[in-house]
């Protein structure tokens, strides 16, 4: 999460020094995409490149000596550096903004959320999309990658949870045994139930929304000085927004979906008819 907030707070002064990042590149005798990286998470932040960077924003010795020390706390690799045999790079901040998010909004036109999967679920819709020779052990390790991100709902300041899932999700088995989407069927009922976790359903019969372009997942922080961010991911990568137009395009239409969607109590119901066809 401190790479997070630290890069946020190198564009802040690099804005305020008046520099674009082509000049602070130039500083640092680097590509521009290099000083966009670290600004958004993508990579650690190197000390010696923080220290060019503070020295040509004018930043004073006592805030620089301050912004190293958190840079280098926030260089210590994550609990999910355990799994960086499957990790990919792109995903690294997502599993780091979910464990510091206060409230993530996710909108999933295709699947069960990774946040809510069981672990057979998980498992099948993880060889669905597995695109050449995958070895099984590269599987697992990355189903226990799932469950083991799953536990931040279960701390005691947990992030709240809200989730948009289109009718889809609950059409389509991912296994042809029934057993795999009873119980994460089950599973989405018990989620439903606890108050730090919202369940919506965006039903076929209400029609369109303005949602039907990509999933996406919007996180809220705690930190007054951290913007919201809107993770949006595609085949090979993901994105990641955090200017003010696009993230308030994306929580706009997340309230439109909402809006739409059937309630939490109608949602309840939808799931426990669902899970009782199968």
């Amino acid at each position: 999460m401190g790479q997070v907030v630290l890069g946020r707070r190198l564009q802040e002064l690099r804005e305020a020094a008046g520099l674009r990042r082509e000049e602070a590149a130039r500083a640092l005798r680097v590509a521009p995409a290099t000083v966009r990286r670290m600004e958004t998470a993508e990579v650690a932040l190197k000390i010696p490149y923080v220290l060019m960077l503070l020295t040509t924003y004018g930043v004073s010795d006592e805030e620089t000596t301050a912004f190293v020390r958190l840079a280098e706390e926030a260089n210590q690799p994550g609990w999910w550096q355990h799994y960086h045999d499957v990790l990919p790079d792109w995903f690294s901040l997502h599993v780091s903004l979910e464990g510091a998010a206060r409230i993530i909004r996710s909108y999933e036109p295709h699947f069960v959320p990774g946040l809510l999967q069981t672990e057979d679920y998980a498992r099948a819709v993880l060889q669905a999309g597995t695109v050449g020779q995958a070895r099984p052990q590269d599987i697992e390790r990355h189903v226990a990658l799932r469950l083991a991100r799953q536990q931040l709902l279960t701390r005691p300041d947990a992030p709240h949870f809200w989730v948009i899932m289109d009718e889809t999700v609950l059409r389509r088995p991912v296994s042809v045994h029934s057993e795999v989407m009873r119980e994460q069927l089950d599973r989405l009922i018990e989620a439903s139930e606890n108050p730090g976790i919202t369940v919506q359903i965006a039903e076929f019969a209400a029609g369109p929304h303005p949602g039907t372009h990509t999933p996406f997942v919007l996180f809220r922080f705690g930190e007054p000085e951290l913007p919201d961010m809107v993770y949006s991911e595609y085949l090979t990568g993901a994105l990641y927004l955090d200017s003010r137009t696009e993230v308030a395009l994306h929580l706009e239409v997340l309230d439109l979906m909402s809006a739409k969607a059937a309630s939490v109590r109608r949602t309840r119901a939808i799931l426990e008819e669902t899970r009782d066809a199968y």
